[in-house]
């Protein structure tokens, strides 16, 4: 191929990938949807095996020159990562964590009616036969129940630095077992959801039926809401894995699977963060005898709210909500 024919037919791309990138490397680049990011990372290729045959055939020519800038150019912004994880991690926060979970709401919205239905049932249940409730609690709650102590009194007593890592981790089991839970179409994930949820009810039909209930939602009141939250949405994205196993509309099962996974990976890493301030406030703030309940409840309340603002992000704008998670 002569130089005039390698420039005709080349050309093209390299403008394409020239303009895509000069939007990538703008302070909104992150405005490149999925396809456009692709495109970005194929021509790129495409400039790379260009610039080696323009280096071979055409050296010191201007379409040379050139490839060498775009080659330059491309390197440095496709593999930067070090100089810009702290931008990463803000498009993560405020973009790509909140645009993942409003689409993905409908299946945490599943998981929140069955978690609220099976509180219900564990509830009236509970308040018909009170012995369903010991199930969960074992029989020595139950005699501090009768004598008029809860069984969280103990962590009143002593309130250590391990008792977070403790509560940390188990909190942190539950979540991704709900997550994980997808991988058997999403059977596991409904029993957890279901299991937690009459669990709840149960223990506060119990705590009714003897005059206990205020201590119990006084004692989860600071971190039970945000710790419900963080079951129900790692659970969602267990019923998100689910659902690209079960059901693929039109696409080919990898394509759905892998956004599938994609999007409860993003759903899963956004709520680590929060499972471990939850474990700092089951710890030390709920058991705290010092801290009004009045405290306590304002704090549960402020958590799921700043959680809920930083999930919904009321900001995005529509475009960046059509946009799929790169």
């Amino acid at each position: 191929m002569d130089y005039n024919r390698f420039v005709e037919l080349r050309t093209p791309i390299w403008d394409r990938f020239e303009s895509t990138l000069q939007r990538a490397d703008s302070p909104r680049g992150n405005a490149l949807d999925y396809q456009e990011l692709e495109q970005l990372a194929f021509d790129y290729r495409r400039v790379l095996h260009d610039h080696s045959l323009a280096n071979a055939r055409y050296a010191a020519t201007s379409a040379a020159r050139r490839l060498q800038r775009l080659a330059t150019a491309g390197t440095r912004l496709l593999q930067r990562d070090r100089s810009h994880r702290f931008s990463g991690l803000l498009h993560f926060t405020t973009q790509t964590f909140p645009r993942t979970f409003r689409r993905r709401l409908p299946e945490i919205l599943i998981a929140l009616g069955l978690f609220f239905g099976a509180g219900l049932l564990g509830l009236a249940i509970t308040l018909v036969q009170p012995n369903f409730g010991l199930a969960f609690v074992g029989p020595q709650a139950l005699e501090g129940l009768q004598e008029g102590r809860l069984w969280t009194e103990v962590l009143t007593e002593d309130v250590a630095p391990t008792a977070a890592a403790a509560i940390g981790t188990n909190n942190i089991k539950v979540a991704l077992m709900g997550w994980a839970g997808g991988l058997t179409a999403g059977l596991l994930t409904v029993f957890l959801v279901f299991y937690n949820g009459l669990m709840l009810g149960s223990v506060v039909g119990l705590t009714l039926n003897h005059s206990m209930v205020f201590p119990l939602l006084t004692f989860i009141s600071a971190h039970g809401p945000l710790e419900i939250s963080m079951i129900l949405v790692c659970s969602g994205g267990g019923l998100v894995i689910a659902r690209g196993l079960v059901a693929t509309d039109d696409r080919p099962r990898a394509v759905a699977l892998r956004e599938a996974a994609r999007d409860a990976l993003v759903l899963l890493i956004g709520c680590l963060p929060w499972l471990a301030l939850l474990a700092f406030v089951e710890a030390f703030i709920s058991p705290a005898g010092a801290i009004s309940p009045q405290l306590k409840t304002a704090i549960g309340l402020a958590l799921e709210a700043l959680f809920l603002l930083f999930a919904l992000n009321p900001f995005l704008s529509a475009k960046t909500m059509r946009e799929p998670t790169s």
